[in-house]
Formats: C-alpha cells, structure tokens, sequence
C-alpha cells in the first residue's frame, strides 16, 4: 500500500511540472532558456530561438510554437508552429504543419490547413477552408481544376491572388 501511495504522488507531482504555465521565456536557443520547452508561456517570449507551447506574443530571430498555440509572433527570419492562431509576421518564412488560423505575412508562407489569409512572395497551402493567400505565387494544393467552383475557389495554382472558401 505504502508504494502504491508512493507511486501515486509522485505520479502527481510529475503531472503538475508538464503542465506548467510560465508569464515569460528567454531564451538564446531552446534547450539554452529559462524554462524548457514543454513549458507553456502565457504571456511574452524573447529569444534567438525559442520553442514552446504558447499564448503569448513572441518576439525572437525565430520562433516556435508547439501544440495549439495562439498570439502574435513576429521573427527577424522565421516562424513555425503546429496549431496556431493569430499572427506570424516574418520576413523569411512563416511554416504551420497543422492548422492555421489568422494572418500570415513573409516572403514564403506555408500552412497545411490554412483559415486566414496569407501575403507573401510565394504562398502555399496544402488545404484551406476559408482562405485568401495574395503574392506572386499562391498554391492551394486542395483545389483541383482551374475555375470549376468559382467563385468559391480560384485555381491550384494562380498569381496574384487566390482564394478557397
């Protein structure tokens, strides 16, 4: 009984160290920060590189966001993310490899579901429900045939603007 107990708060105490929600990160590279990367940052997160689950506004060279995080993330060169809502402002490159909602802006922009808009150089979308992507190059991969559902969607590939909705 004395283990099973033993066990168990230390199974509680362990649970409450991942779930942890921090008000602000430094950091110069993920694993070189005040707080690890499993930690969520509810607030500001200041870096080179940065790497966390967040709701935060996040400034930094690059930055990245785990999970589903939300906020405004502005990098010198680049923002990635899994889930994401709010804003991603860079001036290379913005990549989310799950959803994204809100507004992308850099010279390359690349959501695998995109919700939002998107302006950049070159914009890329592998599915969107509700989608405007506005650059020189604009792929929504999901769309299939060039003007075969508008207005409601564009084309696979278009210049200028495209859109899906």
């Amino acid at each position: 009984m004395k283990k099973w107990v033993f066990a168990m708060t230390c199974c509680f105490f362990a649970t409450g160290a991942f779930a942890e929600t921090q008000p602000f990160q430094l950091s110069v590279t993920p694993d070189l920060a005040i707080h690890s990367r499993a930690t969520h940052i509810a607030g500001v997160s200041l870096g080179i590189w940065s790497e966390n689950p967040q709701n935060a506004i996040a400034l930094g060279v690059v930055n990245g966001s785990t999970g589903n995080s939300s906020g405004l993330s502005l990098g010198l060169l680049a923002n990635y993310s899994e889930n994401y809502k709010g804003a991603q402002l860079a001036w290379l490159a913005n990549y989310s490899s799950g959803t994204f909602t809100g507004v992308q802006w850099s010279a390359f922009n690349y959501a695998a579901r995109l919700n939002g808009l998107q302006l950049g150089l070159i914009n890329f979308a592998e599915t969107s429900e509700k989608g405007v992507q506005i650059g020189l190059i604009n792929i929504m991969k999901e769309t299939k045939q060039w003007f075969s559902n508008f207005p409601n969607e564009v084309a696979p590939a278009m210049v200028l603007v495209n859109w899906r909705y």
